[in-house]
């Protein structure tokens, strides 16, 4: 039966928090709220709750759903080979609007969909959410809609086209501010450098860059050294410095090639192994 709980009135929200992280273990779908938009939540290492989810949206396994996480740590427990930079976009915007694309941890027991070995990880800054994470641990999250719709805004927008595909619907007001458009996360492809934004939402670009200043936008080319190569290549064919210019002590001085610079921007789906976002999550 499907149940939706006010979470605004704290005797609700504790029930909702109750019923929802039963559902979970049961393998059922559930929506929240999350700082962006509301979400479709099922159990992250159960095959059959993702299948459902994945159904419920009518989507296919091509597009996976990102994983929501309670806490920064958790991470390494889901993603290998964490770079350094993909180590401080997390720690500049998490909890916050931005999933990143990681390789998985091979190790791990669960089946999000075709995601060709990568996981879309995002941390969200939002207090309901946060706590059910604390509850029952990572969670597949997509936008609540039917693919192809409008991201729902409230849990009764949700309800309106997912119904009674939902075991519980957390209510807890408008996503992000009511009157506001649905903002979806930014996602970023870490998996192979440079980084590249997959999908802009919540965090811009600059912002990225002045954490990582390599991140390329969604469709920027990723910069050639030509330039450079050429440079060199004119230089040893200038003609050679004769002896007696450079009889003298002071060392010769040589004009440094101008440094190209390097434009910046997972999941998801997605750069060529990520899994694909089409909507927003």
């Amino acid at each position: 039966m499907t149940t939706t709980y006010n979470c605004t009135s704290d005797d609700q929200r504790a029930e909702g928090l109750q019923h929802a992280q039963r559902a979970i273990s049961e393998k059922k779908c559930i929506v929240l709220p999350t700082d962006t938009v509301y979400g479709i939540a099922a159990d992250a290492f159960s095959p059959l709750a993702v299948t459902m989810l994945l159904a419920s949206k009518g989507r296919s396994r091509q597009m996976p759903p990102p994983v929501l996480i309670p806490r920064i740590n958790a991470l390494d427990g889901l993603a290998s080979d964490v770079s350094a930079d993909a180590r401080a976009l997390a720690q500049a915007f998490w909890p916050g609007g931005l999933t990143l694309i990681l390789h998985a941890q091979p190790s791990l027991d669960w089946d999000l969909g075709d995601t060709k070995g990568t996981v879309a990880l995002r941390m969200p800054d939002d207090e309901l959410a946060l706590e059910l994470l604390g509850l029952t641990g990572p969670l597949a999250v997509s936008s609540a809609n039917r693919t192809g719709q409008e991201a729902a805004q409230t849990a009764s927008e949700a309800r309106l086209q997912l119904a009674d595909s939902v075991e519980v619907y957390l209510e807890g007001g408008f996503r992000p501010v009511k009157g506001t458009a649905a903002l979806p996360s930014t996602i970023v492809d870490a998996t192979s450098e440079p980084f590249r934004v997959v999908r802009q939402g919540a965090i811009s670009l600059e912002r990225l860059r002045e954490v990582v200043p390599s991140v390329l936008g969604v469709d920027e080319p990723v910069p050639s050294a030509a330039p450079a190569a050429a440079e060199t290549e004119a230089a040893e064919q200038e003609e050679p410095v004769s002896e007696a210019a450079t009889s003298h002590d002071a060392p010769i001085e040589v004009a440094e090639a101008p440094a190209v610079e390097d434009p910046a921007a997972a999941v998801s789906a997605s750069a060529p192994d990520a899994p694909r976002e089409a909507k927003p999550e």
